[in-house]
């Protein structure tokens, strides 16, 4: 009596991947950016199917790392000169942090990246991993490894904005969530360049205005997040920062 019953489910994982797929390949980047002159680095946003929705893939920093300890990310780090491209340097890091290996990964897109806060240009890479991955996590790198719904980020529970100063001195601000995980029973905070990537590949995904605000114009959003991230190049790139 199972066989239906799972067959079903395997259609209803391949349905919610594939409509995921077709959009997220409309606002693949490729190599576009890659001629920047700034330090490269990337990190993968591994999704999966699981109970029939959309689930990201995120990391707890080791408290042993001298840079943001204890903070949430994506598995991810600064390219290394034998990595082919930005697709290579995430999968590597997956790899190193996780125990996650590039034949687990369905790779889909390259998206719009960001530039963190020591001035490196960070590429997010999105690929697919199945449900039934179980996380190796490296203790000299990851405290731990957990997955939120997508949704959250356009619809959280917990959500607020906080302001800061870019390098060129203006005013701005950044997305903050608070994820309250049940299995651990602990609030983690999502902000920052981790919280713009996630936000940016749930409006891609779901194509849906959030319930907070967002610097796009969800009508345009592919030339609308590329300009966003040139003027933030530029205004960088003319303030003078040494990392640029």
């Amino acid at each position: 009596m199972a066989a239906p019953r799972d067959a079903e489910d395997e259609r209803g994982r391949r349905s919610i991947k594939d409509k995921a797929k077709i959009s997220l390949r409309k606002y693949d980047v490729g190599n576009k950016f890659s001629h920047l002159p700034l330090a490269k680095a990337s990190v993968l946003m591994p999704l999966m199917v699981k109970d029939g929705k959309l689930h990201v893939l995120f990391t707890v920093r080791s408290m042993k790392l001298r840079r943001s300890p204890g903070e949430v990310c994506f598995p991810g780090g600064k390219s290394e000169p034998t990595d082919r491209d930005e697709i290579a340097t995430a999968l590597r890091e997956a790899k190193e942090e996780v125990g996650l290996y590039p034949e687990q990964v369905e790779v889909i897109c390259r998206l719009v990246p960001g530039i963190d806060k020591v001035g490196s240009l960070v590429t997010p890479v999105v690929g697919f991993i199945e449900d039934t991955f179980q996380a190796v996590p490296n203790p000299d790198e990851v405290s731990d490894v957990f997955l939120v719904l997508l949704e959250y980020f356009i619809d959280p529970l917990k959500y607020m904005t906080l302001p800061y100063k870019r390098a060129d001195g203006v005013a701005s601000w950044l997305h903050s969530f608070v994820y309250d995980d049940p299995e651990r029973k602990t609030s983690l905070r999502i902000w920052g360049l981790t919280a713009h990537f996630a936000v940016f590949l749930a409006l891609v995904i779901f194509e849906k205005k959030p319930t907070f605000n967002i610097q796009y114009d969800l009508d345009n959003l592919i030339s609308s997040s590329e300009n966003s991230f040139m003027e933030q190049y530029m205004s960088l790139y003319k303030g003078g920062s040494s990392k640029l």
